[in-house]
């Protein structure tokens, strides 16, 4: 099954000023009432991030959750083949995006109230919820890059439009005892980094990139690896490119997706790093549909290359989500 709704048009709902200001208050209260309770930070463990939810606890773990931090809902089935293949995949998600989301599962069996108040027609099913309201994010199969670009967008909105910035995650918690939270990590990342280096170094684009995934493969939440296998494809994509003629062609033809996509690699890699935020972003603006998501799709990945602290990513993204919603 082709994911559908695979956007946060949803959203537009939600961003209504009166909602948004009442969600930013509970958002405060909700993190003023953790300190209280909590003392100490209230930090959670990475293995919290993934809970199990049920029609007796989904106002307790889901609804006053989404006041404090977005929760996405996997509604699933022991005998749905594609749900197994999706669940890991959301669940290693939640916990390299560190308590900027939470992820609540839902056996559809055992819960069927629940599964017809959010209108599930077919299962997987993920949506979300934020401050209280629900949103539909995907149904059905769905690639990596998609999942993310998705739940991107959805911390971003919950952060800006509602004021809530997730949970404090402490890695430690999570560890066995007795030994420190290092012991944990495994690979010889450091092997595998410094050869990732020496390709980029030799122009061995192609070799670089299967180095860092790699080890992202064995750790996928790699702030390094990551960066790097951006670089890589990045640098692999320009390769050979007639830069003249990709100007040319982007400038002919501002309505040609692949022609504003390449030049926006252009751009970066030249070092133009707002002209080719704002040269996405205006695209993203006059297209619709699969052109629009692979012009986002890029975006999120020049983002990555760049860096997400990078003030020129921080204000892309802004207008970014300003573009989509």
């Amino acid at each position: 099954m082709q994911p559908r709704n695979m956007s946060m048009s949803g959203v537009v709902d939600l961003a209504a000023v009166k909602a948004a200001q009442e969600a930013k208050a509970k958002a405060e209260q909700a993190r003023a009432e953790a300190a209280r309770q909590g003392g100490g930070g209230g930090a959670v463990s990475p293995s919290s991030l993934v809970i199990d939810v049920d029609e007796a606890g989904f106002e307790r773990d889901v609804l006053q959750r989404s006041n404090e931090v977005p929760v996405v809902i996997d509604f699933w089935a022991e005998w749905c083949e594609p749900c197994k293949q999706l669940s890991p995949v959301l669940e290693r998600l939640a916990v390299e995006y560190g308590g900027r989301l939470l992820l609540a599962k839902i056996d559809v069996d055992a819960n069927q109230m629940l599964m017809q108040q959010f209108g599930v027609q077919g299962i997987p099913a993920v949506f979300a919820v934020v401050a209280g309201q629900a949103l539909p994010l995907f149904q059905g199969a769905a690639s990596e890059q998609q999942i993310r670009g998705t739940l991107d967008q959805l911390v971003q909105v919950a952060e800006e439009r509602f004021g809530l910035t997730g949970l404090t995650v402490d890695p430690a918690a999570g560890a066995p005892a007795g030994g420190p939270a290092e012991e944990v990590q495994a690979g010889p990342y450091d092997v595998l980094l410094e050869a990732a280096v020496r390709a980029l170094d030799a122009g061995d684009f192609g070799g670089a990139v299967q180095a860092y995934k790699n080890v992202l493969s064995d750790d996928p939440g790699n702030t390094e690896a990551k960066l790097g296998l951006a670089q890589a494809e990045l640098l692999g994509r320009v390769q050979g490119l007639d830069p003249q003629q990709v100007r040319k062609d982007a400038a002919d033809r501002p309505a040609d997706v692949a022609a504003q996509i390449t030049a926006a690699d252009l751009d970066l890699v030249g070092g133009h790093v707002e002209d080719a935020f704002g040269r996405l972003i205006d695209t993203v603006r006059r297209t619709a549909g699969d052109d629009r998501d692979a012009v986002r799709l890029r975006l999120i990945e020049l983002f990555e290359v760049v860096g997400a602290e990078d003030p020129r990513v921080i204000a892309a993204r802004r207008a970014l989500a300003r573009a989509l919603f």
